[in-house]
């Protein structure tokens, strides 16, 4: 295998942690008001779109104990 025959400095590394940048971020710029209510609405269609797809799928899941609404091909005789 090859193997380096100059020393690796990892000092850099556990220097790595202690480093504190001097320079601050410029501040978050704020949303504006069609920002805003871009982001309501589309909150309120994601909402929408789950509240209807449970009302949708109620019947779906919900276990049908009625015998009058099973159906049967007219050559079943009930036997």
């Amino acid at each position: 295998m090859f193997r380096r025959r100059e020393p690796v400095p990892f000092a850099f590394i556990a220097e790595a942690e202690k480093f504190r940048s001097n320079v601050t971020p410029p501040p978050r710029e704020r949303a504006t008001a069609g920002q805003l209510v871009g982001r309501a609405l589309i909150g309120l269609t994601v909402v929408a779109g789950l509240v209807g797809s449970v009302i949708l799928g109620m019947p779906a899941m919900s276990a049908d104990q009625s015998p009058a609404r099973t159906q049967h091909s007219e050559a079943y005789d009930g036997r």
